[in-house]
């Protein structure tokens, strides 16, 4: 190991992890270590690396040769790749021990768990020797500085505490700040079922609905369970409607009916739709959002659209027109214009005068095996969805399509376990 007197697990996270030849192998998502019974600080055991197709593996710390400011270096760029799993007195320190309490020895005050250091012994093993603790101070609980004490002079957390006590999430958000929803859902997955509602209660609504939509099935409706029907309802109109919808149609009736009751009208509506159709069908599968712009629209109003950095780059991908109303469903859908064309065109030009008509649609009856073929003979990542009287439902993407095909379990699994399955 290469001299370093202490690292924070804070600072840690996210850090690149490499072989010793240079080849990347993935990013540092925890810390593991085993807590101890009496006061001595616990050993550092490994550390938990998210390879690039999300997988979560544990890697020891004996094969970690160097920490440095960017990166991590390991003994060997072969590791095992069997899937992370936590094991009882094992903790998390990110996951687990950042906003834990903790009872300072010497005055007998509370304190919050801003961080905890890491620091190599003699024998080649790491402890968390040192806690980076902030106190509340004052009558009115004023957040004090932060103090970096030894372990032995804070008493907890144990497991027992980490199971039992209520325990914030700031430090944990912060950390998941500059995370993709699905590698946030990752990271949920991997959490005890205390720490990771703790997580759900604390992100806003607009996180949660991205992150929930990123979790497989059953962690979905765990998560949604949790929270109270009032913010259940808000999470669902946060959604994409039809990641709503998917997730509405494995509920109970009763639970489906009382949440839709829940929702807004104007949000409900589409959701409402969508489960009309099967869900292995072009109906079941499309969002009723996509771009639609009327024919007096010009290319520069199209292109605006476009940019919306909510969309997807699939949703991105083409516009369509249709007579108003412009919202699904819609007036009578005249055609659709492709991004690049949309790129050549003068700004000024009206969308009207750009309109590929001949593109056949698709029926919201559709077969999965349809619309799959489609996507192939068409080679394209996004499609209209259109009924008989020529209204425009909604648009079928790619990543819809892909997420139906894949392995039953494949977001459980990882990507690497998908691909090596097929």
């Amino acid at each position: 190991m290469a001299a370093t007197n202490r690292v924070f697990a804070g600072q840690l996270a996210g850090l690149a992890v490499f072989g010793p030849d240079g080849e990347r192998i993935g990013r540092v998502r925890d810390i593991v270590a085993g807590l101890r019974a009496d006061r001595q600080p616990p050993r550092v055991l490994g550390v938990v690396v998210e390879l690039a197709t999300r997988r979560r593996i544990f890697v020891p710390i004996l094969r970690v040769t160097s920490i440095e400011a960017n990166a991590v270096t390991l003994s060997t760029g072969s590791v095992n790749l069997r899937h992370f799993h936590q094991r009882p007195n094992e903790v998390l320190v990110v996951g687990q021990l950042l906003d834990a309490h903790v009872t300072v020895e010497a005055t007998e005050a509370r304190a919050i768990v801003e961080d905890i250091g890491m620091e190599p012994t003699r024998t080649r093993d790491w402890v968390l020797g040192r806690v980076a603790i902030r106190q509340r101070i004052g009558r009115f609980g004023r957040r004090g500085p932060v103090r970096i004490v030894r372990w032995e002079d804070v008493r907890g957390p144990g497991v027992l505490e980490l199971a039992a006590q209520p325990q914030g999430a700031q430090q944990l958000l912060t950390i998941f700040e500059g995370m993709r929803a699905a590698d946030v859902a990752v990271a949920l997955r991997d959490l005890p079922p205390k720490r990771r509602y703790e997580i759900a209660d604390a992100l806003d609504d607009e996180r949660l609905a991205d992150v929930i939509e990123e979790l497989p099935e059953e962690d979905q409706k765990d998560v949604l369970a949790h929270l109270d029907e009032e913010r259940a309802a808000d999470i669902l109109e946060a959604m994409d409607p039809d990641d709503a919808a998917d997730l509405l149609a494995e509920l109970s009736e009763l639970d489906k009916n009382r949440l839709l009751e829940l929702m807004e009208p104007e949000e409900s509506a589409p959701v409402k739709r969508l489960l009309e159709y099967s869900s292995n069908t072009a109906g079941g599968l499309m969002t009723p959002e996509p771009i639609v712009l009327t024919p007096d629209a010009t290319i520069a109003e199209a292109l605006a659209r476009v940019r919306n950095p909510d969309l997807t780059p699939a949703l991105a991908s083409m516009v369509f027109v249709t007579r108003p109303p412009s919202a699904t469903p819609t007036g009578r859908y005249l055609g659709c214009v492709h991004m690049q064309r949309l790129l050549r065109e003068p700004p000024s030009d009206l969308v009207a005068g750009v309109l590929d008509t001949e593109l056949a649609k698709l029926p919201p009856t559709a077969s999965l095996g349809e619309v799959t073929r489609y996507f192939a003979a068409y080679n394209l990542v996004c499609a209209p969805v259109v009924d008989e009287t020529e209204h425009l439902l909604g648009a079928v993407t790619v990543d819809d399509v892909l997420d139906h095909l894949l392995p039953e379990g494949w977001r459980e699994n990882g990507l690497w376990e998908a691909t090596t399955d097929a």
